[in-house]
């Protein structure tokens, strides 16, 4: 479900908690030469939400250029191994 367009649950362990927005390709990289000229902004701008301890497990695990090039996507974040095992932990844990 979700609300006015947000979702209630973290994309990424499913809990109900406050979300935070993350941007696919980070903001960092959105400067740089490659991605202007080879990514539109509507693919620039699009996110997930994920609850704060997600979202800092995806900055600790992959850097941003490494974020932007391959895991860019809901699905290659969640098929990640490394991610995988912080996203479980996440999960067992209260708001």
């Amino acid at each position: 479900m979700t609300t006015h367009g947000r979702p209630e649950a973290c994309a990424l362990c499913h809990r109900k908690v406050a979300l935070t927005f993350h941007h696919l390709i980070p903001k960092k990289v959105h400067r740089r030469a490659y991605f202007r000229k080879h990514v539109s902004r509507d693919v620039l701008a699009q996110g997930i939400y994920v609850c704060r301890k997600c979202h800092s497990g995806i900055h600790q695990v992959y850097d941003e250029m490494l974020l932007a090039k391959e895991f860019n996507t809901l699905q290659k974040l969640a098929g990640s191994q490394e991610l995988t095992r912080h996203v479980a932990w996440v999960s067992r844990q209260k708001s």
